[in-house]
């Protein structure tokens, strides 16, 4: 799967997904590996924004690699799992990236 696959099919969930008017939600996404690349997805105001940008007033960052992101929201990795054994690296609010976990799961 492809950089730009892999951020359609983020889109694609994120267009499907509720979000309440109050949360905030701001997330940078760096996928590692010869397919990777880094975006960012935004919960503010009711709406979801996901952006191929960095976004330097993020909540925090996660970085994987491609594959391990696309089991991630395929729901074949658990992220529990995946930051425990250091498959998923975390800088910044731990709990926001749990937040975006759930958020964008299948």
């Amino acid at each position: 799967m492809t950089f730009d696959e892999i951020l359609n099919k983020v889109r694609t969930i994120a267009s499907s997904v509720s979000v309440p008017d109050g949360a905030s939600l701001a997330v940078q996404v760096n996928l590692t590996g010869p397919e990777g690349g880094v975006f960012y997805v935004e919960a503010k105001g009711g709406n979801i924004r996901v952006e191929p940008y960095e976004y330097n007033d993020r909540d925090c960052a996660v970085t994987m690699s491609l594959d391990d992101f696309n089991k991630l929201i395929d729901g074949k990795l658990d992220p529990i799992f995946a930051f425990t054994t250091g498959k998923l690296k975390v800088d910044g609010d731990v709990g926001k990236a749990l937040e975006f976990s759930k958020l964008i799961k299948k």
